[in-house]
């Protein structure tokens, strides 16, 4: 008898996205959407054995940095190899569209200081095709991917595009300026971008220590882009601050929210600069949404931090002299002279001579760095700190670091946000708080010292409680709630209706996960971004197989070759159940 489908997942345990208890069945796909689940008659041109295995919903991330990486390459990795089967990019208020020609370099400029993405790579990569949104959303249609990529206009290529040298100079938009950036977002919703995106941190940055284009735009410049964003009739709002003057800024959230109707995420961290922010911010959207405002926070999971090692842009020792001798050998031949005794001593030496106040974090701070292995601890005790090894055992905190990235595991984390005083509290709170959504993976972008688009293995593996937990003393979560956080929750929020969940009609978007033995592997340095520049890689375990429009594209996390992914033109509304 011929086959039914063209897939079956068989005896698997469903988790389906919306939080309802898991349960044992078989899921059949036919033409790229879920066909029939539970107990059905018929076979599939392919099958599946998922017997032991949860099968959950493709996760949707809705906080990636693709714009570049969509027309250059078919596959978002790190995402792709973590489950992820839809990312939403252009966040940040930073792109490249719309953008005239000569606004290119400007734009790259910004796009390398902000999210690390090196020049050389985006001039090499970026075919610049395009000068309207329209006109990018044209030219990566069409193109080939092994998930589902959806974008947002960001504010600052919009600003530039209208207002050229004023916007880079942070001028004042005037009411015509407004007028035209409204009528542009609205075009690029209208052709089917997801939301528009801003920012207003001082963290955001060009190349050359310049501010975002976009950081000091005026309340009624926000509100009229939001409200062009409406005309539309859909569409999301993205929104990062400081939240240094917490009444002003999330006064420009609210106006945005209120006067355009449409829902916004902001970003919510811990930071160093104010521990206690966040709380303020937090009780803040949650004043809001009592009032009926859609406004969510995007919050991460984990300490945000710094990877530092040999392989990678950054370590303690890159300014001494006696390392840059031998800095341009390969790995393992700057490894073999790293070991020679006197030239160890050397550097240590020019080390502690150093004067680098401005970069201590990577160069001194051994207090507050640590070595990273496979399956690694994010939420390191101050004992495990390099400082704290290196006392134990009689040595300077340098020259722990330093055997660390030669004879040890090469790699050093350091906590850099969401992990002050190696606390918790801030992360747990923040994940139990209903107003609050999974994002901040940053995928595409932090080529250099940040991957966190490992995010969603690290959910799996360290927030998901034993079944049948409740009130986990260390803040975990019901896996069914994890997995609806992955997926309905960050798929609803941004309009993507047709997918985050398992249920017939649904897009076809699958996970195959041997829960029990999901780990992260250390990052390491791979070089497949153009013309063969290296970026910050972390792989995964416990991927059985990952499944997009039906297709399986990863198998214990290799490719197949499959690449069913495609560019996402506009929202979607969720069917009723």
């Amino acid at each position: 008898m011929a086959a039914q489908f063209d897939l079956v997942v068989r005896g698997g345990t469903i988790v389906d996205g919306t939080g309802a208890p898991r349960y044992r069945g078989d899921v059949a796909v036919k033409d790229g959407v879920i066909a029939a689940i539970g107990t059905f008659q018929g076979s599939g041109r392919q099958e599946i054995d998922a017997t032991g295995r949860i099968v959950t919903p493709g996760f949707v991330d809705i906080h990636t940095h693709y714009d570049g990486h969509a027309t250059w390459t078919d596959r978002m990795l790190p995402s792709s190899q973590h489950g992820v089967t839809t990312v939403l990019a252009g966040n940040c208020g930073v792109g490249f569209a719309p953008c005239k020609p000569h606004d290119r370099d400007r734009l790259m400029a910004l796009m390398e200081g902000v999210e690390d993405i090196p020049e050389p790579v985006m001039t090499a990569g970026l075919p610049w095709n395009w000068e309207s949104f329209p006109d990018y959303l044209d030219s990566i249609d069409g193109r080939m991917f092994d998930i589902d990529i959806a974008t947002q206009v960001p504010h600052a290529p919009l600003r530039v595009f209208v207002m050229g040298d004023r916007a880079a100079d942070r001028d004042p938009a005037t009411p015509e300026d407004i007028a035209e950036m409204a009528r542009l977002a609205r075009q690029a919703i209208e052709a089917g971008a997801l939301g528009f995106s801003t920012s207003r941190t001082i963290n955001h940055k060009a190349n050359d220590g310049t501010l975002t284009y976009s950081y000091s735009a005026a309340s009624d410049e926000l509100a009229g882009i939001a409200n062009g964003v409406a005309q539309s009739g859909k569409g999301v709002l993205q929104f990062i601050s400081d939240f240094d003057d917490l009444d002003s800024e999330f006064g420009i959230v609210e106006r945005m929210v209120a006067e355009s109707g449409r829902p916004l995420s902001l970003t919510l961290l811990q930071s160093s600069r104010h521990p206690e922010g966040w709380r303020g911010v937090l009780a803040k959207v949650e004043q809001a949404r009592a009032g009926g405002a859609p406004i969510r926070a995007q919050i991460a999971g984990r300490p945000v931090g710094l990877i530092i090692g040999l392989a990678f842009s950054r370590h303690p020792f890159l300014a001494c002299p006696s390392y840059q001798e031998v800095a341009q050998l390969d790995l393992p031949e700057r490894i073999v002279a790293l070991r020679d005794p006197e030239r160890k001593a050397r550097i240590l030496a020019e080390h502690a001579a150093l004067d680098d106040e401005a970069s201590a974090m990577l160069t001194r701070r051994f207090d507050a760095m640590y070595e990273m292995e496979d399956d690694p601890d994010y939420e390191p005790a101050t004992s495990d700190s390099i400082a704290s090894r290196a006392e134990a055992l009689g040595k300077s905190g340098a020259e722990m670091a330093y055997d660390i990235l030669v004879d040890g595991s090469g790699v050093i984390y350091a906590p850099a946000a969401n992990y002050l005083e190696n606390s918790l509290v801030p992360i747990r709170t923040m994940m139990a708080h209903e107003a609050t959504t999974f994002g901040l993976g940053d995928g595409g972008a932090h080529c250099s010292m940040i991957c966190d688009a490992s995010l969603p293995t690290y959910y799996l593996r360290r927030w998901v409680a034993p079944e049948g937990v409740v009130g986990d003393e260390q803040g975990r979560m019901p896996l069914e709630e994890v997995i609806r956080k992955l997926t309905t929750d960050t798929a609803d929020l941004v309009g993507l209706g047709d997918r985050g969940q398992i249920r017939v009609g649904m897009r076809a978007d699958l996970n195959v996960i041997d829960l029990d033995n999901v780990r992260l592997m250390k990052p390491e340095s791979i070089g497949d971004l153009p013309d063969g520049a290296k970026r910050l890689h972390q792989r995964a375990l416990g991927y059985d197989a990952t499944i997009v429009a039906g297709q399986v594209t990863y198998r214990k996390g290799e490719p197949t070759g499959a690449l069913p992914g495609r560019l996402v033109r506009g929202s979607r509304p969720r069917a009723a159940a």
